[in-house]
């Protein structure tokens, strides 16, 4: 185990509505240490001219802010992901505070990343199903209405807060695979399966792709884990088709 330092999560905010309610979330950041700010798919486009007078000084946050198309580029990088919802999904993954999720931040060594959805709709299923864990925020359940900022600053307190009260970085092990490498088991098991006739089923293919997502998402496999489920998926897709891989 080394005192390394640990990387700052990302802050994701997926199809922001308003340039004013960027620029609160990037002032909610920067009020506790955090700077990367990546958006997608922000619906008035970006740069937007209200970001800056709403950051109120927060201005290294907005202009090193990243835009990305899906929410798939934008953790392609990220090791581990945090989704935030209160609303009930179809899918089993654990259910975190942000004070616990801070805690375990601080404690891993390699880049993570935390979703926020649309200021109207939140995250769609399918991008809560990305994530690892679900990242939920223990308000008044008569009423669990956040605003994007009010959210934001909520985790960025917890994570500023975890510096004093977190062990050191644990570094002698393999980390969980970046989620661009994940990303091609999924797509290599999806392909495999529809190939097979496994989405025999037209008004279940959704929900069958999700639990698949989830299931080869939650183990946190390395790249080695990855690059041996690959080859596996490979053999015996090659099998099947009459082609045996060579030694």
């Amino acid at each position: 185990m080394n005192d390394v330092p640990t990387l700052n999560p990302a802050i994701v905010l997926v199809r922001p509505q308003l340039g004013e309610n960027i620029g609160k979330a990037a002032r909610a950041m920067l009020n506790f240490g955090l700077t990367d700010l990546r958006l997608v798919a922000p619906r008035d486009g970006w740069p937007n001219p209200d970001a800056g007078p709403a950051a109120s000084g927060a201005d290294e946050v907005l202009a090193n802010a990243r835009v990305y198309a899906t929410v798939q580029e934008a953790v392609a990088d990220c090791r581990h992901i945090y989704a935030t919802t209160v609303r009930k999904r179809d899918l089993w993954k654990p259910v975190v505070t942000p004070e616990a999720a801070a805690v375990a931040m601080r404690a891993r060594g390699f880049q993570q990343a935390v979703l926020f959805g649309a200021e109207r709709s939140g995250l769609e299923t399918e991008e809560v199903a990305i994530a690892q864990d679900i990242l939920t925020v223990p308000v008044n359940p008569a009423f669990t209405s956040l605003n994007l900022a009010q959210a934001v600053l909520l985790v960025a307190y917890e994570w500023h807060k975890a510096a004093d009260t977190t062990p050191a970085v644990v570094t002698d092990y393999e980390p969980p695979a970046d989620h661009a490498t994940l990303e091609g088991l999924i797509v290599q098991v999806d392909a495999a399966l529809d190939d097979a006739g496994y989405y025999h089923v037209p008004s279940r293919v959704a929900a069958a792709k999700r639990t698949l997502r989830n299931l080869l998402t939650k183990p946190g496999y390395n790249g080695g884990e990855i690059r041996t489920l690959r080859g596996m998926v490979h053999a015996i897709v090659a099998g099947r088709r009459g082609n045996r891989p060579r030694d």
